[in-house]
């Protein structure tokens, strides 16, 4: 039977790389974000407050587009990012911080939690949990020239609005991996682990937990 999991999680936990560690070992396919140049984006550069709307709403076209696709797809397949995040998460972060102003959030919303009744929900959603200090190392560790002027103080505020969204999601079964203990690329031990969660949900086990005992002996494989 086809399966459709997404993975979610801030800026430099790790995301595509369990993507693709995840589909090499069960066999799926990877589905990443269509590239796409966002029209608006300069303009939103030079001026947020104008053009954060716009942007937002041709971001969130592109993703739905993107999850028809992957609706329509006749394989098991694991997203790198869901649409949910580019609502819940970054667009509300726009919200906050007065580049999206309450009028046009509230369009923005109601657009958005329309789509989202004819959407077909993943059947799990891996959410990788890490804290900042954990994000900051990460993002050196890859060195990507355009994420150097990311903050901590930034981080921290995009993960306050990622624990809300899945403390309060309920499309779909979650499973939440704790990314800091969790170092899936040094140790095989992890991802074995992580697999054999993943595998747990997918059959419908109501209770999966990182327990830290098997935590520590997934350490030692």
């Amino acid at each position: 039977m086809k399966k459709y999991v997404a993975v979610a999680g801030n800026i430099g936990v790790g995301k595509s790389t369990l993507v693709d560690l995840l589909c090499t070992r069960l066999g799926w396919e990877p589905f990443y974000e269509p590239v796409a140049e966002n029209p608006y984006l300069a303009d939103f550069y030079q001026d947020m407050s104008a053009w954060s709307f716009h942007s937002q709403v041709f971001f969130l076209t592109h993703r739905l587009r993107a999850h028809l696709q992957i609706a329509n797809h006749p394989t098991s397949l694991i997203q790198d990012r869901s649409i949910y995040e580019d609502a819940e998460v970054f667009a509300q972060n726009l919200f906050l911080q007065g580049s999206l102003n309450p009028r046009d959030h509230a369009t923005y919303r109601e657009l958005y939690e329309t789509m989202l009744h004819f959407l077909p929900p993943p059947d799990l959603v891996i959410y990788l949990r890490a804290s900042t200090p954990t994000l900051l190392g990460r993002i050196s560790k890859r060195g990507r020239e355009y994420e150097r002027s990311i903050t901590a103080e930034y981080l921290a505020g995009l993960h306050r609005l990622y624990e809300n969204w899945i403390t309060n999601f309920t499309l779909c079964p979650v499973l939440t991996v704790p990314a800091d203990d969790l170092d899936f690329v040094a140790h095989e031990g992890h991802l074995n682990l992580i697999v054999h969660k993943v595998q747990e949900k997918l059959i419908g086990r109501e209770e999966v937990i990182f327990e830290p005992d098997e935590v520590a002996r997934a350490s030692k494989d």
